[in-house]
């Protein structure tokens, strides 16, 4: 005990110290910090271009609504996500039309593909703010080394001039969505997966039970990439004086096509070196061509001035912005995923402050806890009792994401949004086979016959499989009667486009699952429109942390431009380290899940 009482008195000396010690380095930074700020706005000289790197994601929320996430990975060895907030673009573009020091934007670099930033339904947002930039008058320029995929080329195709280099390639063949299937390996090394499931789309479970997709799952995966791939074409289409036909061809027949052949395709504009595009770059700020650089201001730095100087008069008057990203989990949550019980909780409080005129929820999610989306979406139908609620869809608000979403006032979506999926399926796994094979057995005792129906030494008999289904059938029952009504939808319609099936956002109004095709700022506007707020009103984001203490963090851990994974292998390895994570988020107390049939790799 008094070794105990040493070691932690000892504990106790070195934290108080290091919080003394620390004081004044924090007071210096803060000191830098406030000094950077007031200096920002000079660091745009006359004639700047604004840089954006295709590299940085876009994210629903700022990495500084979550310094602990930050933190986490510093302490872990590993680089802080390069991101960026939706609507700190949004702001930024528009921001960037309006300002006579800003002559231009320069788009390049490669976007991740792995994970829930920079989806089709924020770039398309992110589309919409270029094209109104280049409305303006002041040029778009676009230009890689390396290569774009679709996913590049949809922003980029609205430049005014797009470049390529000699080295560089232009993949243009169309969407893909390729399935990683488990159930081979799982029984192969005597792992048993017994599906349950309601809704014939559901097939979120076949990854774990077959080898390939079933004609129900093929079929949704069809009409959905059909979709997401005209919206594709007939924006791209337009912004090339082409049409969607003369692409379609180009997709069918050339595929991946050499810098030469893109501009015989009419899809760039020149084939060009990097020296040759600095003297373009050069020819927009009014530099002569005797150095190495032109004047530039990348849209982070940028973004700051903006914050600094675009802030709204106080009002008393809250429109509060929730951003709900990830997978939908019980309890608490961590970073990256929306904890069931943290998020109503949030929503609780919103509810009660008289402050807070109007919601909108941000609803960037494949689903996940059947238990936890129920919750959250109970929380949501009594804010909408007392005040305006609105919905604004990210890339994927499907199955739980859909379920947290239905009770809104209205709900927006963008075309290619990934949406519906009402369905629920459970999994249940044992290692009998695989432990045998190994000499490991089990031998129970218990006091009833199915006092051991949970355990993973066996399969489930044909009465616990019963059990299990009356609770994912219960379970999507209730999902049913929820969108029933919420939605202007008959029960019998519902039953119908339900069955665990995936809609775009097109097809989605179509069906009446959402209201309106808009992005965030559509959906912001909405809110302040039910709630009869005119221009008297301020935007609060949440979660929220101190602004003091995101700086701090902000520059503590400042966030470093990583490349983007080009290499086949690794991305492919990112991807099932992606799916692993999902198994690892599976912790419904019900063991029934509200997700979509696949994790988000369009390609």
């Amino acid at each position: 005990m008094r070794d105990f009482l040493k070691q932690t008195f000892a504990t106790l000396t070195g934290i108080f110290l290091f919080l003394t010690l620390s004081a004044a380095g924090l007071m210096t930074l803060l000191i830098a910090i406030t000094a950077a700020s007031r200096e920002a706005s000079s660091r745009v000289e006359p004639d700047s271009v604004l840089t954006i790197d295709l590299a940085q994601e876009i994210t629903d929320a700022s990495a500084a609504n979550n310094p602990g996430q930050v933190i986490g990975q510093a302490l872990a060895g590993n680089s802080p996500r390069n991101t960026i907030a939706l609507r700190t673009v949004l702001e930024t573009l528009e921001r960037a039309a309006k300002d006579d020091r800003i002559a231009g934007i320069y788009l390049s670099g490669n976007i991740n593909s792995v994970g829930l930033g920079s989806g089709m339904a924020t770039l398309q947002e992110v589309r919409q703010a270029l094209q109104k930039f280049r409305e303006s008058g002041k040029p778009i320029l676009a230009y890689d080394t390396i290569g774009w995929t679709e996913r590049e080329y949809y922003l980029t195709s609205v430049a005014d001039q797009i470049f390529l280099n000699p080295t560089a390639a232009l993949e243009f063949n169309g969407f893909s969505m390729e399935t990683t299937f488990f159930g081979g390996a799982l029984q192969k090394y005597g792992v048993g997966v017994q599906p349950i499931r309601a809704g014939k789309y559901k097939s979120a479970i076949e990854p774990f039970t077959r080898s390939t997709n079933s004609p129900e799952a093929r079929e949704e995966t069809q009409k959905l990439l059909s979709d997401l791939w005209a919206e594709f074409l007939a924006a791209t289409a337009k912004s090339r004086s082409l049409t969607p036909q003369q692409l379609q061809t180009i997709a069918d027949q050339q595929g991946l096509l050499l810098p030469d052949q893109a501009q015989a395709a009419k899809l760039i504009d020149k084939v060009t070196h990097e020296d040759e595009v600095l003297a373009e770059l050069q020819g927009v700020t009014g530099e002569s061509q005797d150095n190495d650089s032109f004047k530039q201001i990348s849209l982070s730095d940028y973004a700051r001035v903006v914050e600094l100087t675009a802030r709204r008069p106080y009002s008393p008057n809250e429109v509060a912005v929730i951003y709900a990203e990830g997978e939908i989990v019980s309890g608490r949550g961590a970073a990256g995923s929306i904890g069931g019980e943290t998020l109503t909780e949030l929503l609780r409080e919103l509810r009660h402050d008289d402050d807070v005129k109007a919601v909108v929820l941000r609803v960037n999610s494949p689903g996940g806890s059947a238990t936890a989306s129920s919750l959250i979406a109970r929380e949501v139908l009594l804010i909408k009792q007392e005040k305006p609620v609105v919905v604004s869809m990210g890339s994927y608000a499907a199955s739980g994401g859909y379920q947290i979403s239905s009770y809104a006032n209205r709900i927006f979506a963008a075309p290619n949004t990934v949406t519906g999926s009402i369905g629920v399926y459970g999994m249940l796994t044992n290692i009998k086979t695989l432990a045998n094979k190994n000499g490991i057995t089990w031998d129970v005792v218990k006091t009833g016959r199915l006092a051991d129906s949970s355990t993973i030494a066996r399969p489930r008999t044909s009465e616990e499989l019963a059990i299990s289904q009356r609770v994912v059938d219960r379970l999507y029952d209730q999902f049913l009667a929820l969108v029933a009504e919420s939605r202007p939808i008959s029960s019998t319609k519902v039953a119908e486009i339900a069955q665990g099936r995936v809609w775009s956002g097109t097809s989605a109004k179509g069906l009446g699952l959402i209201d309106e095709l808009g992005g965030l700022e559509a959906a912001i506007q909405s809110a302040v429109d039910l709630a009869e707020l005119g221009d008297d009103w301020q935007l609060s984001e949440y979660p929220q942390t101190n602004r003091f203490e995101a700086r701090i963090f902000r520059r503590l851990f400042r966030q470093v431009d990583v490349a983007t994974v080009r290499d086949p292998i690794t991305a492919e390895l990112q991807k099932l380290q992606s799916d692993f994570k999902t198994l690892q988020l599976m912790n419904d107390p019900l063991g029934a899940y509200s997700r979509l049939p696949f994790n988000p790799w369009i390609r």
